[in-house]
């Protein structure tokens, strides 16, 4: 018991190495908050796009670069699309490292997020249009007060879920020396040559944001639910 005390201390204790592992972690949770805000916008409007264009036939030009979209970033890895942001869009400028992880996560949940939208969009029923346009109002009024809300309730689970997901996909934000949380448990590791205790503990500390958030959502289902049955 001593001997893992006297670890704990060289790790985390001595030099403050601790603020590693809290720096990053700021780190991450700044790039999840915003890159959720960006994908919730991006995916939002691309779904409106696509829902529209199905139901309509219109807007055959942002359809197109829409499923471009999705098709480009649903079909490559995150890391690559971090990596060709930093090192190819960017690399002729200084820019903030941590703005390149917003960005580049952002747009990666924005076309899983986008999807996710134009589901529950397309399971409203289309009857719903006809009772809008019964009250006087036009195709975008129905979309954003009468469609959209719903849609919005039906897929609020799944879009918790996909904030979770977004959490855990910021651990790759290191390979543009960002510091993040897994950067910082990296760091630890490269200067005390002891890899268990601080990757055990960014383990650690994933596992209880991801617990704590899917306990929220396991909360939010239930309410939905009792609210529907009401």
């Amino acid at each position: 018991m001593d001997a893992f005390l006297q670890k704990l201390y060289e790790t985390f204790i001595v030099d403050d190495r601790w603020k590693y592992l809290t720096e990053g972690l700021k780190t991450t949770l700044v790039i999840t908050f915003f890159a959720v805000l960006l994908g919730m916008v991006i995916g939002f409007l691309v779904a409106v796009i696509r829902s529209t264009h199905d139901m309509t036939g219109k807007m055959k030009v942002l359809n197109f670069i829409s499923k471009i979209y999705l098709t480009v970033i649903r079909g490559t890895p995150v890391m690559v699309q971090l990596l060709i942001i930093y090192y190819v869009i960017f690399s002729s400028v200084r820019i903030d490292k941590t703005f390149v992880g917003i960005l580049a996560f952002g747009i990666n949940s924005g076309a899983y997020v986008a999807e996710i939208v134009r589901s529950g969009i397309m399971s409203i029923d289309r009857g719903q249009f006809e009772a809008g346009a019964s009250l006087g109002m036009n195709y975008p009024k129905t979309m954003l007060w009468i469609i959209m809300p719903q849609a919005f309730k039906t897929v609020l689970p799944a879009l918790a879920n996909e904030c979770i997901v977004l959490l855990k996909e910021t651990s790759v934000a290191g390979y543009i020396a960002l510091e993040d949380l897994t950067k910082g448990g990296d760091i630890i590791r490269s200067v005390t040559y002891e890899a268990f205790l601080p990757l055990i503990a960014v383990a650690l500390i994933y596992l209880i944001m991801v617990v704590g958030l899917s306990t929220l959502v396991g909360k939010l289902e239930r309410r939905l639910k009792r609210s529907d049955r009401g």
